[in-house]
């Protein structure tokens, strides 16, 4: 069947070590974080990476592949709070449709600082939210231009505000695969990325390949992208794992315990 040969993939270049010369016998679909969730329920793929506060959601479907995540140590650089004045001084913040996770952490960081803004949902423009509301949340992409192109800003990283609050990392993106999907065709799926993620890993010439197509993509300059591949990491290790359960646990109030593939 064709979705058992169709993984998706988050639509921003934090996903391109994974993606970058996958083998051709792989079908790749595209899509914000969000969506991918629905797109792995309805077996419009066979492994995804969606939201971390989805998986708490859909737990009671779903299962999650070892290894691989979208996950920060510390500063991610594409989850931010942006805006005019201070955070203690927002009123109002707007929230983007594509992410459940970084809003989930917002809402999380937010009350943790005995804060009670206004939320307002809206499309993901920088220029639009702030128009409305004192501060915006972006992710991805968006973020990393947003704080490139506009520098007077202030600006708060949900991934440094995570490790400082909990002392341990923020896993943003989970790989996930239905419970009832064929054990060997997700197995094959994650074999196919994890090569991939060696290969960037251990490969100068392929991380330098990965680092140009995804300046291409994103007008980020190689500078500042040989940082952002050192921030946002997508292989999950123990201490992740710990920072995950964390999150799903003080979060996203889950108490089922994680479950895995295999």
């Amino acid at each position: 069947m064709a979705w058992e040969k169709t993984i998706g993939r988050v639509s921003f270049i934090n996903c391109e070590p994974l993606f970058h010369g996958l083998e051709e016998s792989w079908n790749v679909l595209p899509a914000p974080p969000s969506w991918l969730t629905g797109h792995l329920i309805r077996r419009d793929c066979i492994l995804a990476p969606i939201p971390a506060a989805d998986y708490a959601k859909n737990s009671d479907k779903l299962v999650l592949v070892p290894d691989l995540s979208i996950s920060s140590k510390g500063e991610v650089g594409s989850v931010l709070l942006f805006g005019m004045k201070d955070i203690a001084a927002m009123e109002s913040i707007a929230l983007p449709s594509d992410s459940a996770t970084s809003v989930t952490l917002l809402k999380f960081l937010i009350k943790h600082r005995n804060l009670s803004p206004k939320y307002v949902e809206m499309g993901p423009d920088l220029m639009s939210m702030l128009d409305q509301c004192d501060g915006c949340l972006l992710i991805g992409d968006r973020a990393l231009e947003a704080a490139r192109d506009y520098p007077e800003l202030i600006k708060l990283d949900l991934g440094k505000e995570w490790k400082e609050v909990s002392g341990h990392p923020m896993v943003f993106g989970v790989f996930a695969a239905r419970k009832d999907s064929d054990v060997n065709s997700v197995k094959s799926a994650y074999a196919a990325l994890i090569q991939r993620l060696v290969d960037f890993e251990t490969n100068t010439s392929v991380r330098k390949e990965v680092i140009k197509t995804s300046s291409q993509k994103s007008s980020q300059s190689i500078e500042r992208l040989e940082r952002y591949f050192g921030e946002v990491i997508n292989r999950m290790d123990p201490e992740d794992m710990t920072g995950l359960e964390q999150f799903l646990n003080r979060a996203c109030h889950m108490q089922d315990k994680v479950k895995m593939a295999w």
